[in-house]
């Protein structure tokens, strides 16, 4: 009887795998490997038990050092906003230039993300997640920079327009919309375009 279970067993398993196959070789035939394409509920499904499966039980149980200060929390929206939005954007709905196109999507940190525990979240940050778009930021001396943003993505479903309009003058800027602020602010302090370029362009030759 156990021989007889065994076996059925096994070719149920063969089955499975052999029908996961035929579906991924399809979808793969369809729609190629385009990262533009939506994932599908399944493969959103999959991911999360694999990010699940790949968390260490200790991950779950560690809680946050750090005390949570106006002076804390404006340090993790400034680290937030120049290392994180590029991805999950300003208000962490990863609806970004750069999340659109990825794949996986990364997920909204207001939503599901906030679940986690604050030890799960930590991991992340510090070790990143293997086979998607999220590095592992880790290492020496980055511990405190990690709880402090594990606080601020805390923060991120009650984040106001003020604070959102602020991130984004933190936001890492192309070399282009830098000269363009320069200019900007070389203006409103009373220099002309020609001027305030010469200028610029001279201190470049020293």
């Amino acid at each position: 009887m156990t021989r007889a279970l065994t076996v059925a067993a096994a070719v149920l398993i063969a089955f499975a795998l052999f029908a996961f196959g035929s579906w991924l070789y399809i979808r793969i035939a369809l729609h190629g490997f385009s990262a533009r394409a939506q994932p599908s509920h399944l493969e959103a499904m999959l991911a999360g038990f694999a990010r699940a499966g790949a968390m260490p039980a200790s991950a779950k149980n560690m809680k946050n050092p750090i005390l949570l200060t106006p002076a804390v929390q404006r340090e993790a929206m400034a680290h937030y906003a120049d290392h994180c939005a590029i991805c999950h954007a300003n208000n962490g709905s990863g609806q970004s230039m750069f999340g659109k196109g990825m794949y996986p999507r990364p997920p909204d940190l207001r939503t599901g993300t906030q679940s986690m525990s604050d030890g799960e979240i930590f991991y992340v940050i510090e070790n990143g997640i293997r086979m998607s778009g999220m590095p592992a930021f880790g290492g020496d001396g980055t511990a405190d920079a990690s709880w402090k943003l594990v606080s601020f993505i805390r923060h991120l479903p009650l984040l106001t327009a003020p604070e959102e309009t602020e991130m984004e003058a933190l936001n890492p800027k192309t070399p282009e919309e830098a000269d363009e602020e320069r200019q900007e602010e070389q203006f409103l302090n009373g220099q002309s375009p020609a001027t305030a370029t010469a200028h610029h362009a001279k201190g470049r030759i020293r």
